[in-house]
């Protein structure tokens, strides 16, 4: 086929010598397996499961057991083949690269039968000189070697000393040493994921050539200047300068809102060469800062750069510029031992409040735009700020960090290692020095992005003895820690950027593990850095389960996804939580009987003879377990924000696990694969609600707090009602005198004796009776209605099946739920199954006869589809 041809840079009555040109070899592709009995067409980006299935050569991976049936793809080598015409001589170019910006992973290149590289690094991009390669008519070859083979080879000729894991548990269905492949580590298996080791050409591929210069790499970093109060912009442009002549001329900035237009002369000597530029903001301009959300705007500056170069030569540049300040703040704190552990931003401290993101699919070429804009939009509809990009899986797509940036969401970035200990030979280094000086250079302009983290749990594995390793080797493993992590990535990371804090793994105890030689005994101390905290077993309800840490940047509970969602990838006979399909999707040991256990200890276990019927209550279960679970843990940290108890205290952070699914099953996700929102981020919507009453018991007294994310101090009241289970009328109520909750804090509110509270309540018994609270001005809502449970619902009297209807009328593009009830109803979950959207609430206990819910559709539909899919279920529905 013939090439599209793109001609940069080409002014008029410029000479054709002096261009760039850009050919994409995007598109069709032909791949086939080892032995060549499989031939078929491929996209470019894409992989070789994709081209698979849309061929129809295989079903949907995710079908059922498919992961296991189609082992035998990640297991074989595949090549990739293109034939390509190009209609200009390249023989008149100086230099001609051929660039990938992304291969997955190990793999020979040859252009024309010869062999111009290798690669072995699905997170760096690779250029390779085909300058005296390139004809007229070209095939390009891309031979994959089996990513599980590779691993397991490299293992075996590691021989000094074990680097362990070897393989994940047997339950994960994985395959073993992912650690000495520079891959997505969760592409192995994992907990909550299949294990689907794909390969392919995953990002863009482009042949460049040109004969003066190419700017290869543009980043720009806005920094404050605190003795002198202004903003400066450092524009860094990497050029590879092929011409033996001086290479001049000019390099003019422009930021037409904020009044800059600015021209640099400039000198480019043969070979690599970075041009630095800086853009002094005169100190009577005001310029809008960047804040996450819910903290103002997230204002952006046009900017456009463009290099004016002899002959004619002629670079431009434009992107969004926001400027941001960020400080990760570790001092002493009164009355405690230890550091504080928070970030600020413009000066701000900021209580940061989001999830933990995973691939958002294990083929990424399935992650659409649409994808990522309907799952980003999400976190900031549950009133989130940050999330934290976990070190298993991708560096994600430039696109996630520009919505991000447009969103507000707050990003914690980790390297890309996991779980795991590391190799540190000199061809694993070279390869992660290449990844990392890559991936700072792309990422670093984004002000989403406050904080680098080395690793994930790596600190934690190796000091707190995960892998039963012989004590004798633990110094070569600090070592190796230290060369990766320290000598290496950290050293990297500052080189090329200083604007944002480091740190080292998470969990870590920050400056602690700094003095400590990068390496705390306790990883986990409740008085530094971040913790990451997990426990099936104990009570839930109870908060004094959990931490009061500086802190906490992982906890969550499992539950399954709605029933809409897993009916796509399984068979009637799969529809039973004792099933063989049920087994086989949770990929944690014993992870559904810990689920059955928690629900155990509050709620009753679904009865009913019918075994759908008991399957979707159970499923509906495990989101009503869950949510109350991650509630009652994420209010323990919000209103731990302000105080310090028996010296632990001061939490700043509650980054809950995990915000999306890779896959349709059980895991810690409060959205299912597809975007769907499980109970649990309904429930987000409120624990993450800028102002938020937190309701909790101690030793029979009922304490409120109030916890405020505003930027001012602010006056309300307070009302707690009670409310009987066996009837829609109120027992009682009473509202506080006016008070004010400061900016940025949490505050105790209200105490009572709860027999007293009852006993002010005609006919209350713990048993009977729930209370519910929130705080108001004049009438006006200021926060969520929040409730406080008074036992156990199992043990719960009067509570009885609600007769829960709905009219559905539509407005615009919304549609309008008008629900009645004839009883009060706990867990009241508003299903329109495989109808993509969201409502305004959902999973809430109902007390009031009827109640308003919108439902926002994310593909159009109609009032009669979903009177045709509607579906309530409330608790005793399960009963």
């Amino acid at each position: 086929m013939l090439l599209r041809l793109l001609l940069l840079l080409a002014p008029c009555g410029a000479g054709f010598a002096t261009k760039v040109v850009s050919i994409t070899l995007r598109g069709n592709w032909k791949i086939h397996s080892g032995n060549g009995s499989l031939q078929l067409p491929a996209a470019v980006p894409g992989c070789v499961h994709s081209a698979l299935f849309n061929k129809r050569i295989i079903k949907d991976p995710y079908y059922r057991f498919n992961n296991l049936d189609y082992r035998w793809i990640a297991l074989d080598n595949w090549t990739y083949i293109k034939k390509f015409k190009l209609h200009s001589d390249m023989s008149t170019w100086s230099k001609v690269n051929l660039v990938f910006e992304g291969i997955d992973t190990v793999a020979v290149v040859l252009l024309n039968s010869v062999p111009i590289g290798k690669t072995d690094n699905m997170f760096r991009r690779y250029s390779f000189d085909i300058t005296h390669t390139v004809k007229a008519v070209n095939i390009i070859e891309v031979r994959f070697q089996s990513p599980v083979v590779y691993a397991n080879q490299r293992s075996e000729r590691h021989t000094a000393y074990w680097v362990p894991p070897n393989c994940p548990p047997p339950v994960q269905d994985g395959e073993c040493h992912v650690n000495f492949i520079r891959k997505m580590q969760c592409s192995f298996g994992w907990d909550w994921g299949p294990s689907f080791p794909t390969q392919g050409i995953w990002k863009d591929v482009r042949i460049e050539a040109y004969n003066v210069c190419h700017l290869n790499y543009f980043m720009f970093t806005p920094i404050y200047d605190n003795y002198m109060k202004t903003w400066n912009l450092k524009i860094e442009s990497s050029f590879d300068v092929v011409s033996s002549k001086l290479v001049s001329g000019e390099a003019i900035v422009a930021i037409p809102e904020l009044n800059i237009q600015q021209t640099n002369n400039i000198e480019l000597q043969h070979g690599e060469r970075t041009v630095e530029l800086f853009v002094k903001i005169d100190k009577a301009i005001i310029v809008e800062t960047w804040w996450p959300h819910g903290h103002g705007n997230q204002t952006g500056y046009n900017m456009s750069v463009i290099f004016e170069l002899d002959g004619g030569l002629r670079f431009e540049k434009s992107a969004k510029v926001y400027f941001r300040t960020v400080e990760l703040v570790e001092e002493p704190i009164q009355n405690s031992p230890g550091l504080s552990f928070y970030f600020k931003i413009n000066g701000l401290p900021i209580f940061l409040k989001g999830s933990n993101w995973i691939p958002a699919d294990s083929f990424q070429d399935r992650v659409t735009s649409a994808m990522l804009r309907l799952l980003l939009q999400s976190v900031v509809d549950a009133n989130m700020n940050a999330l934290r990009v976990w070190g298993g899986g991708v560096y994600e797509q430039d696109e996630f960090y520009e919505l991000c940036d447009e969103l507000g969401i707050m990003i914690w970035q980790d390297f890309m290692f996991a779980c795991a200990l590391y190799p540190t030979d000199k061809d694993f280094m070279d390869s992660v020095r290449e990844e990392v000086t890559h991936q700072v250079r792309r990422l670093k302009s984004h002000p989403s992005i406050i904080t680098w983290s080395g690793n994930n749990e790596n600190e934690a594995a190796l000091m707190m003895g995960w892998y039963d390793t012989k004590p004798g080797y633990l110094q070569t493993y600090i070592k190796d820690y230290v060369t990766l992590y320290v000598k290496n990535i950290l050293t990297i990371v500052l080189e090329g950027d200083q604007t944002r804090p480091f740190i080292t793994s998470s969990p870590t105890n920050g400056a602690k593990t700094i003095a400590e030689g990068w390496l705390s005994p306790n990883p986990y101390d409740l008085n530094y850095g971040d913790v990451h905290f997990y426990d099936y077993v104990t009570d839930c309800w109870n908060w004094r389960t959990f931490p009061k840490a500086r802190f906490v940047s992982e906890y969550g509970y499992q539950s399954w996804p709605s029933f809409s969602t897993l009916e796509k990838v399984s068979s009637e006979e799969d529809w039973s939580y004792r099933s063989s399909f049920a087994l086989h999707r949770q990929h944690l040991i014993n992870g559904n009987n810990e689920m059955l256990h928690q629900i155990e200890l509050h709620f009753k276990l679904p009865n009913s003879t019918d075994q759908l019927r008991r399957f979707k209550d159970t499923l509906y279960l495990t989101q009503v377990m869950q949510a109350q679970c991650v509630k009652t843990e994420t209010e323990f940290y919000r209103r731990s924000r302000s105080e310090i108890v028996n010296g632990k205290g001061h939490t700043m952070g509650a980054l809950y696990w995990q915000l999306n699914d890779i896959w349709q099953a059980p895991s810690w996700s409060s959205l299912e694969y597809g975007g769907k929102w499980k109970m649990l981020h309904y429930f987000a919507r409120h624990f993450f609600a800028p102002l938020l009453p937190v309701g909790f018991e101690d030793k029979d007294m009922l304490f409120i707090y109030g916890a405020s994310d505003l930027h001012s101090d602010q006056q309300m009241m307070l009302t707690v009602r009670v409310h009987t289970w066996s009837s829609l009328e109120l027992v009682c109520s009473e509202s506080t005198n006016p008070f004010v909750i400061k900016a940025g804090e949490s505050v105790l509110l209200y105490t009572k004796p709860v027999p007293e509270l009852l006993k002010g309540c005609p006919g209350c018994t713990r048993q009977s009776c729930v209370v519910s609270f929130y705080l108001s001005t004049d009438g006006e809502l200021l926060s969520p209605i929040n409730y406080h449970f008074l036992s156990s619902l199992k043990n719960a009297k009067g509570l009885h099946k609600a007769n829960i209807t709905a009219t559905i009328s539509q407005q615009g593009d919304t549609f309008v739920f008008d629900l009645k009830t004839s009883a009060v109803a706990p867990f009241v979950w508003l299903d329109v199954g495989s109808i993509p959207g969201r409502f305004s609430d959902n999973g809430f206990l109902m007390t009031e006869k009827t109640r308003t819910v919108f439902f926002y559709p994310w593909k159009p539909t109609s009032k009669s589809e979903l009177e045709q899919s509607f579906h309530v279920t409330s608790l005793a529905d399960t009963y």
